[in-house]
Protein backbone atom coordinates (compact mmCIF):
# COMPACT_ATOMS: atom_id res chain seq x y z
CA UNK A 1 0.00 0.00 0.00
CA UNK A 2 1.04 3.59 -0.76
CA UNK A 3 0.81 4.69 2.90
CA UNK A 4 3.09 1.84 4.02
CA UNK A 5 5.75 2.63 1.41
CA UNK A 6 5.75 6.29 2.48
CA UNK A 7 6.04 5.23 6.10
CA UNK A 8 8.97 2.91 5.34
CA UNK A 9 10.72 5.63 3.32
CA UNK A 10 10.41 8.03 6.26
CA UNK A 11 11.76 5.48 8.76
CA UNK A 12 14.79 4.62 6.63
CA UNK A 13 15.69 8.28 6.15
CA UNK A 14 16.34 8.61 9.90
CA UNK A 15 19.02 6.50 11.58
CA UNK A 16 16.85 6.50 14.72
CA UNK A 17 14.05 4.56 12.98
CA UNK A 18 16.01 2.44 10.48
CA UNK A 19 15.94 -0.68 12.66
CA UNK A 20 12.19 -0.27 13.06
CA UNK A 21 11.84 -0.02 9.25
CA UNK A 22 13.70 -3.33 8.91
CA UNK A 23 11.40 -4.98 11.45
CA UNK A 24 8.34 -3.78 9.52
CA UNK A 25 9.87 -5.01 6.25
CA UNK A 26 10.65 -8.40 7.80
CA UNK A 27 6.96 -8.72 8.62
CA UNK A 28 6.02 -8.88 4.94
CA UNK A 29 5.43 -12.36 3.56
CA UNK A 30 7.43 -12.57 0.33
CA UNK A 31 8.05 -8.85 -0.38
CA UNK A 32 7.97 -7.98 -4.09
CA UNK A 33 10.74 -6.33 -6.12
CA UNK A 34 9.28 -2.86 -5.51
CA UNK A 35 9.59 -3.26 -1.72
CA UNK A 36 13.12 -4.66 -1.94
CA UNK A 37 14.12 -1.71 -4.13
CA UNK A 38 12.43 0.72 -1.75
CA UNK A 39 14.50 -0.58 1.18
CA UNK A 40 17.75 -0.75 -0.82
CA UNK A 41 17.24 2.76 -2.16
CA UNK A 42 16.36 4.14 1.27
CA UNK A 43 19.47 2.77 2.94
CA UNK A 44 21.70 3.81 0.02
CA UNK A 45 20.88 7.45 0.86
CA UNK A 46 21.06 6.99 4.64
CA UNK A 47 23.87 7.04 7.20
CA UNK A 48 24.04 3.25 6.83
CA UNK A 49 24.53 2.54 3.09
CA UNK A 50 26.14 -0.81 3.90
CA UNK A 51 22.66 -2.08 4.83
CA UNK A 52 21.69 -1.80 1.14
CA UNK A 53 24.34 -4.38 0.28
CA UNK A 54 23.26 -6.67 3.13
CA UNK A 55 19.67 -6.47 1.90
CA UNK A 56 20.79 -7.35 -1.61
CA UNK A 57 22.50 -10.50 -0.31
CA UNK A 58 19.22 -11.40 1.41
CA UNK A 59 17.39 -10.69 -1.84
CA UNK A 60 19.66 -13.12 -3.70
CA UNK A 61 19.27 -15.82 -1.05
CA UNK A 62 15.47 -15.50 -1.28
CA UNK A 63 15.63 -15.75 -5.09
CA UNK A 64 13.59 -12.54 -5.33
CA UNK A 65 13.44 -11.08 -8.84
CA UNK A 66 15.55 -8.03 -9.78
CA UNK A 67 14.74 -5.26 -12.20
CA UNK A 68 16.72 -2.45 -13.86
CA UNK A 69 16.23 -0.14 -10.85
CA UNK A 70 17.83 -2.45 -8.30
CA UNK A 71 21.41 -1.88 -9.45
CA UNK A 72 21.56 1.95 -9.56
CA UNK A 73 20.43 1.97 -5.91
CA UNK A 74 23.09 -0.59 -4.95
CA UNK A 75 25.77 1.31 -6.83
CA UNK A 76 24.78 4.52 -5.06
CA UNK A 77 25.46 2.69 -1.78
CA UNK A 78 28.84 1.57 -3.14
CA UNK A 79 29.64 5.17 -4.12
CA UNK A 80 28.76 6.44 -0.66
CA UNK A 81 30.98 3.73 0.86
CA UNK A 82 33.77 4.18 -1.75
CA UNK A 83 33.55 0.40 -2.07
CA UNK A 84 35.45 -0.67 -5.20
CA UNK A 85 35.34 -4.44 -4.62
CA UNK A 86 31.56 -4.42 -4.11
CA UNK A 87 31.19 -2.26 -7.24
CA UNK A 88 33.02 -4.90 -9.31
CA UNK A 89 30.83 -7.64 -7.83
CA UNK A 90 27.65 -5.76 -8.74
CA UNK A 91 29.11 -5.08 -12.19
CA UNK A 92 29.44 -8.84 -12.63
CA UNK A 93 25.80 -9.31 -11.56
CA UNK A 94 24.64 -6.64 -14.02
CA UNK A 95 26.42 -8.42 -16.87
CA UNK A 96 25.25 -11.89 -15.78
CA UNK A 97 21.60 -10.86 -15.51
CA UNK A 98 21.50 -9.10 -18.88
CA UNK A 99 21.45 -5.43 -17.80
CA UNK A 100 24.82 -4.60 -19.39
CA UNK A 101 23.18 -2.35 -22.00
CA UNK A 102 20.78 -0.61 -19.60
CA UNK A 103 21.80 3.06 -19.65
CA UNK A 104 20.79 3.67 -16.02
CA UNK A 105 22.80 0.72 -14.76
CA UNK A 106 25.84 1.61 -16.88
CA UNK A 107 25.72 5.28 -15.85
CA UNK A 108 25.58 4.22 -12.21
CA UNK A 109 28.59 1.96 -12.79
CA UNK A 110 30.54 4.80 -14.40
CA UNK A 111 29.77 7.06 -11.46
CA UNK A 112 30.66 4.40 -8.89
CA UNK A 113 33.97 3.56 -10.56
CA UNK A 114 34.73 7.28 -10.72
CA UNK A 115 33.99 7.81 -7.03
CA UNK A 116 36.06 4.79 -5.99
CA UNK A 117 39.05 6.11 -7.95
CA UNK A 118 39.01 3.66 -10.86
CA UNK A 119 38.56 6.08 -13.69
CA UNK A 120 40.07 3.84 -16.37
CA UNK A 121 37.21 1.34 -15.91
CA UNK A 122 34.69 4.18 -15.96
CA UNK A 123 36.07 5.52 -19.23
CA UNK A 124 36.15 2.01 -20.73
CA UNK A 125 32.44 1.59 -19.95
CA UNK A 126 31.63 5.00 -21.44
CA UNK A 127 33.43 4.15 -24.69
CA UNK A 128 31.26 1.03 -25.04
CA UNK A 129 27.93 2.90 -24.80
CA UNK A 130 26.38 3.24 -28.30
CA UNK A 131 24.60 6.50 -27.48
CA UNK A 132 25.79 7.99 -24.17
CA UNK A 133 23.36 10.47 -22.62
CA UNK A 134 24.06 13.62 -20.59
CA UNK A 135 24.47 11.63 -17.38
CA UNK A 136 27.14 9.47 -19.04
CA UNK A 137 29.10 12.51 -20.26
CA UNK A 138 28.78 14.31 -16.92
CA UNK A 139 30.02 11.26 -15.02
CA UNK A 140 33.19 11.07 -17.12
CA UNK A 141 33.81 14.82 -16.78
CA UNK A 142 33.41 14.39 -13.03
CA UNK A 143 36.00 11.61 -13.13
CA UNK A 144 38.55 13.74 -14.97
CA UNK A 145 37.90 16.66 -12.61
CA UNK A 146 38.26 14.48 -9.52
CA UNK A 147 41.61 13.23 -10.82
CA UNK A 148 42.73 16.84 -11.36
CA UNK A 149 42.99 16.30 -15.14
CA UNK A 150 41.27 19.56 -16.03
CA UNK A 151 42.79 19.75 -19.52
CA UNK A 152 41.31 16.36 -20.41
CA UNK A 153 38.04 17.31 -18.68
CA UNK A 154 37.75 20.48 -20.79
CA UNK A 155 38.52 18.60 -24.02
CA UNK A 156 35.82 16.05 -23.17
CA UNK A 157 33.43 18.84 -22.14
CA UNK A 158 33.89 20.59 -25.51
CA UNK A 159 33.17 17.33 -27.37
CA UNK A 160 29.71 16.90 -25.85
CA UNK A 161 27.32 16.52 -28.80
CA UNK A 162 24.17 17.78 -27.11
CA UNK A 163 23.40 20.92 -25.15
CA UNK A 164 25.18 20.90 -21.81
CA UNK A 165 23.02 21.13 -18.70
CA UNK A 166 23.80 22.99 -15.49
CA UNK A 167 25.40 19.84 -14.02
CA UNK A 168 27.89 19.69 -16.91
CA UNK A 169 28.94 23.31 -16.37
CA UNK A 170 28.98 23.05 -12.59
CA UNK A 171 31.13 19.91 -12.64
CA UNK A 172 33.74 21.75 -14.71
CA UNK A 173 33.60 24.94 -12.61
CA UNK A 174 33.88 22.94 -9.38
CA UNK A 175 36.81 20.98 -10.82
CA UNK A 176 38.66 24.19 -11.65
CA UNK A 177 38.08 25.57 -8.13
CA UNK A 178 39.28 22.31 -6.54
CA UNK A 179 42.40 22.45 -8.73
CA UNK A 180 43.08 26.06 -7.70
CA UNK A 181 42.39 27.28 -11.25
CA UNK A 182 40.07 30.06 -10.11
CA UNK A 183 40.42 32.35 -13.15
CA UNK A 184 39.41 29.49 -15.43
CA UNK A 185 36.46 28.74 -13.13
CA UNK A 186 35.14 32.29 -13.43
CA UNK A 187 35.70 32.36 -17.21
CA UNK A 188 33.65 29.18 -17.57
CA UNK A 189 30.97 30.55 -15.22
CA UNK A 190 30.50 33.59 -17.49
CA UNK A 191 30.54 31.33 -20.57
CA UNK A 192 27.76 29.28 -18.96
CA UNK A 193 25.63 32.39 -18.52
CA UNK A 194 26.26 33.43 -22.14
CA UNK A 195 25.03 29.96 -23.16
CA UNK A 196 21.66 30.72 -21.55
CA UNK A 197 22.12 28.10 -18.84
CA UNK A 198 20.80 29.35 -15.49
CA UNK A 199 23.32 28.75 -12.70
CA UNK A 200 22.12 26.85 -9.64
CA UNK A 201 23.22 27.22 -6.02
CA UNK A 202 26.18 24.86 -6.48
CA UNK A 203 27.62 26.71 -9.50
CA UNK A 204 27.08 30.06 -7.77
CA UNK A 205 28.81 28.81 -4.62
CA UNK A 206 31.79 27.62 -6.65
CA UNK A 207 32.00 30.91 -8.57
CA UNK A 208 31.93 32.85 -5.29
CA UNK A 209 34.62 30.58 -3.88
CA UNK A 210 36.79 31.41 -6.90
CA UNK A 211 36.18 35.13 -6.29
CA UNK A 212 37.23 34.68 -2.65
CA UNK A 213 40.51 33.01 -3.63
CA UNK A 214 41.28 35.66 -6.24
CA UNK A 215 40.19 38.61 -4.12
CA UNK A 216 37.84 39.47 -7.00
CA UNK A 217 35.48 41.70 -5.00
CA UNK A 218 33.64 43.32 -7.92
CA UNK A 219 32.86 39.97 -9.54
CA UNK A 220 31.76 38.63 -6.17
CA UNK A 221 29.45 41.61 -5.69
CA UNK A 222 28.01 41.09 -9.16
CA UNK A 223 27.20 37.44 -8.37
CA UNK A 224 25.64 38.50 -5.05
CA UNK A 225 23.51 41.05 -6.90
CA UNK A 226 22.53 38.39 -9.46
CA UNK A 227 21.38 36.09 -6.64
CA UNK A 228 19.23 38.86 -5.16
CA UNK A 229 17.73 39.88 -8.51
CA UNK A 230 16.83 36.38 -9.63
CA UNK A 231 15.27 35.52 -6.25
CA UNK A 232 17.34 32.34 -6.00
CA UNK A 233 16.69 30.63 -2.69
CA UNK A 234 19.80 31.29 -0.61
CA UNK A 235 20.73 28.17 1.33
CA UNK A 236 23.27 27.98 4.16
CA UNK A 237 26.08 26.97 1.77
CA UNK A 238 25.54 30.08 -0.35
CA UNK A 239 25.40 32.27 2.77
CA UNK A 240 28.69 30.78 3.98
CA UNK A 241 30.53 31.38 0.70
CA UNK A 242 29.17 34.94 0.48
CA UNK A 243 30.48 35.67 3.99
CA UNK A 244 33.79 34.01 3.13
CA UNK A 245 34.10 35.94 -0.14
CA UNK A 246 33.52 39.33 1.47
CA UNK A 247 35.83 38.51 4.38
CA UNK A 248 38.69 37.38 2.11
CA UNK A 249 38.20 40.48 -0.04
CA UNK A 250 38.62 42.67 3.06
CA UNK A 251 34.96 43.66 3.43
CA UNK A 252 33.99 42.47 6.91
CA UNK A 253 31.07 44.93 7.11
CA UNK A 254 29.57 43.38 3.96
CA UNK A 255 30.19 39.91 5.42
CA UNK A 256 28.40 40.93 8.60
CA UNK A 257 25.57 42.36 6.49
CA UNK A 258 25.08 38.98 4.77
CA UNK A 259 25.15 37.25 8.16
CA UNK A 260 22.49 39.58 9.58
CA UNK A 261 20.28 39.30 6.49
CA UNK A 262 19.42 35.63 7.06
CA UNK A 263 17.00 34.47 9.72
CA UNK A 264 18.05 30.83 9.92
CA UNK A 265 21.66 30.68 11.09
CA UNK A 266 22.94 27.12 11.55
CA UNK A 267 26.38 26.50 13.04
CA UNK A 268 28.04 26.63 9.60
CA UNK A 269 26.95 30.25 9.09
CA UNK A 270 28.25 31.31 12.53
CA UNK A 271 31.51 29.50 11.78
CA UNK A 272 31.89 31.33 8.45
CA UNK A 273 31.59 34.69 10.22
CA UNK A 274 34.02 33.66 12.97
CA UNK A 275 36.47 32.47 10.28
CA UNK A 276 36.15 35.89 8.65
CA UNK A 277 37.07 37.61 11.90
CA UNK A 278 40.00 35.18 12.28
CA UNK A 279 41.20 36.07 8.78
CA UNK A 280 41.39 39.73 9.82
CA UNK A 281 42.91 39.08 13.25
CA UNK A 282 39.78 40.21 15.10
CA UNK A 283 40.09 37.78 17.98
CA UNK A 284 37.78 39.53 20.43
CA UNK A 285 34.96 39.76 17.87
CA UNK A 286 35.39 36.05 17.09
CA UNK A 287 35.15 35.15 20.79
CA UNK A 288 32.16 37.47 21.18
CA UNK A 289 30.31 35.64 18.38
CA UNK A 290 31.14 32.30 19.98
CA UNK A 291 29.63 33.50 23.26
CA UNK A 292 26.57 34.74 21.36
CA UNK A 293 26.16 31.27 19.82
CA UNK A 294 26.25 29.71 23.27
CA UNK A 295 23.54 32.05 24.57
CA UNK A 296 21.30 31.09 21.64
CA UNK A 297 21.87 27.38 22.32
CA UNK A 298 23.78 26.76 19.07
CA UNK A 299 26.50 24.21 19.70
CA UNK A 300 29.83 25.03 18.02
CA UNK A 301 31.52 22.25 16.07
CA UNK A 302 35.18 21.34 15.54
CA UNK A 303 35.54 23.77 12.62
CA UNK A 304 34.14 26.61 14.77
CA UNK A 305 36.86 26.00 17.33
CA UNK A 306 39.56 25.88 14.64
CA UNK A 307 38.37 29.32 13.50
CA UNK A 308 38.18 30.90 16.95
CA UNK A 309 41.55 29.46 18.04
CA UNK A 310 43.10 30.81 14.84
CA UNK A 311 41.60 34.22 15.66
CA UNK A 312 43.13 34.07 19.15
CA UNK A 313 46.50 33.13 17.66
CA UNK A 314 46.52 36.03 15.20
CA UNK A 315 45.49 38.49 17.93
CA UNK A 316 47.77 37.22 20.70
CA UNK A 317 44.91 36.24 23.01
CA UNK A 318 46.88 33.46 24.71
CA UNK A 319 44.88 32.94 27.89
CA UNK A 320 41.54 33.12 26.08
CA UNK A 321 42.79 30.61 23.50
CA UNK A 322 43.97 28.19 26.18
CA UNK A 323 40.64 28.45 27.99
CA UNK A 324 38.65 27.80 24.80
CA UNK A 325 40.82 24.81 23.88
CA UNK A 326 40.17 23.12 27.22
CA UNK A 327 36.40 23.80 27.04
CA UNK A 328 36.11 21.78 23.82
CA UNK A 329 36.07 18.37 25.45
CA UNK A 330 34.86 19.47 28.89
CA UNK A 331 31.82 21.50 27.81
CA UNK A 332 31.05 20.34 24.26
CA UNK A 333 32.25 16.72 24.15
CA UNK A 334 34.47 17.62 21.19
CA UNK A 335 37.78 15.78 21.14
CA UNK A 336 40.49 18.13 19.84
CA UNK A 337 41.99 17.03 16.52
CA UNK A 338 45.54 17.58 15.31
CA UNK A 339 44.33 20.82 13.67
CA UNK A 340 43.30 22.19 17.08
CA UNK A 341 46.64 21.20 18.59
CA UNK A 342 48.30 22.95 15.65
CA UNK A 343 46.35 26.13 16.40
CA UNK A 344 47.54 26.00 20.02
CA UNK A 345 51.19 25.51 19.04
CA UNK A 346 50.86 28.47 16.66
CA UNK A 347 49.21 30.54 19.43
CA UNK A 348 52.01 29.82 21.91
CA UNK A 349 54.73 30.16 19.30
CA UNK A 350 53.56 33.56 18.06
CA UNK A 351 53.46 34.76 21.67
CA UNK A 352 57.07 33.67 22.18
CA UNK A 353 56.16 30.90 24.64
CA UNK A 354 58.40 28.44 22.86
CA UNK A 355 59.25 26.12 25.76
CA UNK A 356 55.58 25.89 26.68
CA UNK A 357 54.75 25.12 23.05
CA UNK A 358 57.34 22.33 23.03
CA UNK A 359 55.91 20.82 26.26
CA UNK A 360 52.42 21.09 24.75
CA UNK A 361 53.57 19.11 21.68
CA UNK A 362 55.20 16.44 23.85
CA UNK A 363 51.91 15.92 25.72
CA UNK A 364 49.79 15.54 22.58
CA UNK A 365 47.73 12.30 22.54
CA UNK A 366 48.62 11.74 18.87
CA UNK A 367 51.95 11.80 17.02
CA UNK A 368 52.78 15.41 16.05
CA UNK A 369 53.18 15.85 12.31
CA UNK A 370 55.58 18.01 10.32
CA UNK A 371 53.10 20.90 10.26
CA UNK A 372 53.07 21.05 14.08
CA UNK A 373 56.88 20.97 14.38
CA UNK A 374 57.21 23.35 11.42
CA UNK A 375 54.98 25.88 13.17
CA UNK A 376 57.25 25.84 16.22
CA UNK A 377 60.37 26.05 14.03
CA UNK A 378 58.95 29.17 12.38
CA UNK A 379 58.35 30.67 15.84
CA UNK A 380 61.95 29.84 16.83
CA UNK A 381 63.13 31.72 13.75
CA UNK A 382 60.97 34.76 14.56
CA UNK A 383 62.00 34.85 18.23
CA UNK A 384 65.63 33.90 17.49
CA UNK A 385 65.71 30.80 19.71
CA UNK A 386 68.66 29.10 18.00
CA UNK A 387 69.06 26.12 20.34
CA UNK A 388 65.43 24.99 20.19
CA UNK A 389 65.31 25.74 16.45
CA UNK A 390 68.24 23.40 15.82
CA UNK A 391 66.61 20.67 17.89
CA UNK A 392 63.34 20.93 15.96
CA UNK A 393 65.15 21.17 12.63
CA UNK A 394 66.80 17.81 13.30
CA UNK A 395 63.40 16.29 14.17
CA UNK A 396 61.92 17.56 10.89
CA UNK A 397 64.81 16.26 8.78
CA UNK A 398 64.51 12.87 10.46
CA UNK A 399 60.76 12.85 9.72
CA UNK A 400 61.29 13.52 6.00
CA UNK A 401 64.93 13.44 4.81
CA UNK A 402 63.81 14.05 1.20
CA UNK A 403 62.17 17.45 1.90
CA UNK A 404 64.50 20.22 0.77
CA UNK A 405 62.75 22.91 2.79
CA UNK A 406 63.75 21.20 6.05
CA UNK A 407 67.46 21.57 5.24
CA UNK A 408 67.04 25.17 4.13
CA UNK A 409 65.31 26.14 7.39
CA UNK A 410 67.96 24.28 9.39
CA UNK A 411 70.78 26.07 7.54
CA UNK A 412 69.06 29.42 8.17
CA UNK A 413 68.77 28.68 11.89
CA UNK A 414 72.51 27.87 12.00
CA UNK A 415 73.28 31.07 10.09
CA UNK A 416 71.19 33.12 12.51
CA UNK A 417 73.41 31.84 15.31
CA UNK A 418 76.50 32.57 13.17
CA UNK A 419 77.33 28.84 13.15
CA UNK A 420 78.74 28.94 9.64
CA UNK A 421 80.39 25.50 9.79
CA UNK A 422 77.09 23.83 10.73
CA UNK A 423 75.26 25.77 8.02
CA UNK A 424 77.78 24.56 5.42
CA UNK A 425 77.51 21.01 6.77
CA UNK A 426 73.71 21.11 6.38
CA UNK A 427 74.05 22.29 2.77
CA UNK A 428 76.58 19.52 2.10
CA UNK A 429 74.24 16.91 3.63
CA UNK A 430 71.44 18.22 1.43
CA UNK A 431 73.57 17.69 -1.69
CA UNK A 432 74.66 14.21 -0.56
CA UNK A 433 71.02 13.19 -0.07
CA UNK A 434 70.26 14.47 -3.58
CA UNK A 435 67.56 16.76 -2.21
CA UNK A 436 66.44 19.70 -4.36
CA UNK A 437 65.96 23.10 -2.80
CA UNK A 438 62.27 24.02 -2.49
CA UNK A 439 61.38 27.03 -4.70
CA UNK A 440 60.79 30.08 -2.54
CA UNK A 441 63.16 28.92 0.24
CA UNK A 442 66.61 30.50 0.33
CA UNK A 443 69.71 29.70 2.31
CA UNK A 444 70.80 33.03 3.74
CA UNK A 445 74.32 31.87 4.50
Amino acid sequence: PYAMTKFLSFCISSSRFSSYALNVFDGFDGPDTFLWNLMIRGFSCSDEPERSLLLYHRMLSCSSPHNAYTFPFLLKACSNLSAFQETTQIHAQITKLGYGNDVYAVNSLINSYTVTGNFELARLLFDRIPKPDLVSWNSVIKGYAKAGKMGAALTFFRKMPEKKNVISWTTMISGYVQAGMNKEALQLFHEMQNSDVEPDNVSLANALSACAQLGALEQGKWIHSYVNKTKIKIDSVLVCVLIDMYAKCGEMEEALGVFKSVKDKPVQVWTALISGYACHGHGREAISRLMEMQKLGIKPNAITFTAVLTACSYTGLVEQGKSLFYTMERDYNLKPTIEHYGCMVDLLGRAGLLDEAKRFIQKMPMEPNAVIWGSLLKACHIHKNIELGEEIGEILIEMDPSHGGRYVHMANIHAMGKKWDKAAETRRLMKEQGVAKVPGCSTIC
